[in-house]
């Protein structure tokens, strides 16, 4: 076995994230072995595009929800500025697939340093996160026609019944908020004006319209 001392740069890194997509759920191949019959997801390495080979296309239920871009752990500062490259290969056409709508789910990532890309948005952008997704949650992302921050724009007018003209304020300007694709807001009220009631009613209308899964309060 190959120490990781002498390992360069680049295999260092791709041996970080099969290691994350393993932990993720998902199973790991060459382009030349591949076996869809393992699970439900597998991340192929090097799969072949138009555009040249993709690091990795990732397959779910075999069919091609999205891709890694890998790079050098000393480029996790330039991760933003490859996100073009990997939407180049998340638009190509894919070796026996066909890739009409493109690949949705786009990470870019040194193994230390992931971003990711949900396409599905209204107006998509890279963010930071802490590791790759499960092969489940990205099927189960697949089968909705709007993403999270797409849902953002169902909300209904707000019932202002038994609500204070500052809590009125308040949720309105953050679900204003969130429309325009500004996910973080600061709210910022005086004691005994109500934010606890404010922040379940806006919790709420996240569960409720936007189909959240998730708050911490």
């Amino acid at each position: 076995m190959i120490s990781e001392l002498n390992q360069n740069p680049e295999q260092q890194a791709r041996d970080k994230i099969d290691a994350m997509l393993q932990q993720a759920g998902w199973h790991v191949q060459s382009k030349n072995n591949i076996d869809f019959s393992v699970g439900v997801g597998v991340a192929i390495r090097e799969y072949q595009t138009s555009v040249g080979p993709a690091d990795y296309v990732l397959f779910v239920n075999q069919k091609p929800l999205g891709l890694i871009e890998a790079k050098k752990e000393d480029e996790g500062h330039r991760l933003t500025v490859v996100e073009e490259q990997s939407k180049e290969y998340a638009t190509a056409d894919l070796k026996f697939f066909k890739n009409t709508e493109g690949l949705k789910y786009i990470y870019e990532s040194t193994g230390v340093v992931t971003r990711f890309t949900d396409y599905t948005d209204p107006k998509p952008r890279g963010r930071n996160v802490f590791s790759f997704h499960k092969p489940e949650t990205l099927l189960e992302w697949s089968k909705r026609d709007k993403s999270l921050r797409g849902r953002f724009a169902d909300y209904p007018v707000l019932d202002e019944t038994n609500l204070r003209p500052a809590q009125i304020i308040a949720i309105n300007n953050l679900e204003k908020s969130f429309k325009g694709n500004r996910p973080k807001a600061l709210i910022q009220m005086a004691t005994g004006a109500g934010k606890t009631f404010t922040a379940a009613t806006f919790i709420y209308r996240l569960l409720k319209f936007a189909k959240a899964k998730r708050s911490c309060f």
